[in-house]
Order: structure tokens, then sequence, then C-alpha cells
């Protein structure tokens, strides 16, 4: 009985060349070939990528596509533009770094982009919603808001409330029904420990949940601590 032989290249095809004669190719050379071409291919369409140009047009609509959907200190747009035109093109993110800088100038100018303002707001919002100043603090810095703008955004507080952090700590009760709030049994450590993680002093904590009721809880956070 005849051993089976390896295919290597007793089989062939016809390639058809540019004129009429046909070239008899080897499965083996065809695959070959085949795979080169699509290397060449793939290597020259990631290069076409990496090569893709940045331009001012782009950038401006980048930006203007972002602002439009969330507010935005000037650092913050800086890093969103930058990790964009990285993902765009690698290759050209250093130059757009130099055109990003540029519309920041001019976004600042025109006031489209206003740290300040943007921290009042941001301040506010997240106060409203029960941030302790602390925590109000490190999400300005980590949007890129520099400490004296975000100490005057924080100070500003004071002329809604005479303990901003207080009432911050009645809202929170309130989102995370604690203190009065609650609608199960008291667990006064676990409560505290969640005014903690949030920033809050334990005096301010304890304050909230010595509130009998709601209305005292009302009553804390328009009027503060004594």
């Amino acid at each position: 009985m005849k051993k089976a032989q390896p295919i290597t290249s007793g089989t062939s095809i016809l390639r058809r060349c540019s004129g009429a004669d046909a070239v008899r190719v080897s499965i083996l050379d065809f695959m070959t070939l085949s795979r080169d071409h699509s290397r060449s291919r793939t290597l020259g369409g990631a290069a076409k990528v990496n090569a893709r140009e940045i331009g001012p047009e782009l950038l401006e609509r980048w930006a203007l596509g972002y602002l439009g959907r969330y507010a935005s200190s000037a650092e913050n747009l800086r890093r969103v533009l930058m990790r964009r035109a990285r993902r765009y093109s690698s290759e050209n993110a250093q130059q757009a770094g130099v055109l990003i800088e540029a519309l920041i100038v001019r976004y600042r100018e025109s006031g489209l982009l206003d740290d300040a303002a943007y921290a009042a707001a941001r301040v506010e919002s997240l106060r409203r919603r029960g941030d302790s100043l602390k925590a109000i603090r490190a999400r300005l810095a980590a949007k890129g808001v520099s400490a004296e703008v975000a100490a005057d955004a924080v100070s500003g507080l004071r002329d809604s409330a005479a303990d901003p952090d207080v009432a911050a700590a009645c809202a929170f009760a309130r989102r995370r029904r604690l203190g009065p709030f609650r609608r199960g049994a008291a667990d006064r450590q676990r409560e505290l420990a969640a005014f903690a993680r949030a920033g809050f002093s334990r005096r301010v904590a304890e304050a909230v949940l010595a509130c009998a009721d709601v209305e005292a809880v009302e009553t804390l956070a328009r009027d503060g601590l004594c």
C-alpha cells in the first residue's frame, strides 16, 4: 500500500495574468501570496489611519460637541480633546496639543470656558445632592479646577445656607434615608460610618442623627449648628 504523500506542490491552480497565458501556481504558494497581500494591506491601512491629520476644524467640532452635552472646566476640556486626538491618530497627537491649547485660550477669552462660573454651578449642584465640602473640593480638583477657584466657589455657598456642610449633610441623610428618613430599625454605627465615608465630620453626622423628625432636619439645614 502506498503511503499518503503530503500535499506540497503537487496540486496546482491556474492563475491568469494580464496576458492570455495562464500560469500554474501551487496551492501553498498561492496561500502564501494571499497572506502576504493581506498583511501588507492591513499594515498599509493602519499606517493610513495613524497618519490622519488633526486640524483646527476637527478639534472645534469635537470641542463644541462635548460642550453641547456637558459643562466643563478648561483643563477638563483639554484632557478630553487630547484623549480624543490620541485615539484618532497617535502619530499626530503631540502636534494637535498646540492646536488644542490655542483653542482653549480662544474659548476662555470668548467666555465659552469660565472656570469660576463652572465651579460655582457645580458646587451648588453637588451641595444640593448632599456632597460634603470635602467631597466637592475633590470633585472640582479632579476636573482640573484650581484650588483658588474652588475655594471661592465653596465660600459662595454661605449665601444660601448658614452652614453649607450641615445643609449638605441633611440632604445626604434624605438621599440615603438615614436618621429621621430611615425606613427600618436604627443602626447608629452604620449610619455614622456612611456620613464619615461621604466626608462629613462626626459632629455634623451626630447633629443630623439627633433630629427627632424631618422638620427638625429642615430647621438644622436652614440654621446650622448652634
